[in-house]
């Protein structure tokens, strides 16, 4: 169903070829708006699904992808830019195929499911893959300098937790495995 918040979450989606192209067109101040605004979309989409109690199945499966697609492109991108470590973006795409993957097989070898909860791990590194995006946007826009010691200091606390929590979620889905393969 094509709801409100379930059309925020596609316009952040849309949004991402935007911000690619004018990332790539070296109009830095455009791109940060457009990241800016699926930023807001995001919490906007989430906002209005629960005071509406309009959740759909289709928006739980959107949400996380729009998500993942922005935060992936925005390294892929600033990667091959030079503006992020190429160990850092390739960390940030092999931990995400990795996890979809495995969340994947897990759904077609077990038969089910299994519920993908954030950890705290996830969500702090979340957290700081955003944080590294947006320094580095603000840095390129020129909205704010920042410092190559604590951009490099970012940079290895997002690969950090990127690592941390990668191995978290594998454990996590070969526990679901192996308690799928016990006898009940």
């Amino acid at each position: 169903m094509l709801n409100v918040p379930n059309s925020l979450t596609l316009m952040r989606i849309l949004a991402v070829p935007l911000f690619l192209n004018l990332l790539v067109d070296a109009l830095y101040e455009a791109a940060l708006l457009v990241f800016i605004l699926a930023g807001v979309t995001d919490a906007v989409d989430g906002a209005v699904a629960r005071l509406t109690n309009s959740r759909t199945e289709l928006g739980a499966h959107l949400d996380p992808l729009a998500d993942k697609l922005l935060v992936l492109a925005s390294f892929i991108a600033l990667g091959i830019l030079g503006e992020v470590p190429l160990r850092l973006m390739i960390m940030v795409i092999v931990r995400d195929v990795v996890i979809l993957t495995g969340f994947i097989l897990t759904a077609v070898v077990v038969g089910q499911s299994m519920a993908m909860k954030p950890s705290i791990w996830g969500k702090l590194t979340t957290f700081l893959q955003l944080l590294s995006i947006c320094l580095v946007m603000f840095d390129l826009a020129l909205w704010l300098e920042v410092s190559d010691a604590f951009l490099q200091a970012v940079f290895i606390a997002t690969g950090a937790a990127t690592l941390i929590s990668g191995a978290g979620y594998v454990l996590e889905g070969l526990r679901f495995y192996q308690a799928s393969q016990e006898p009940t």
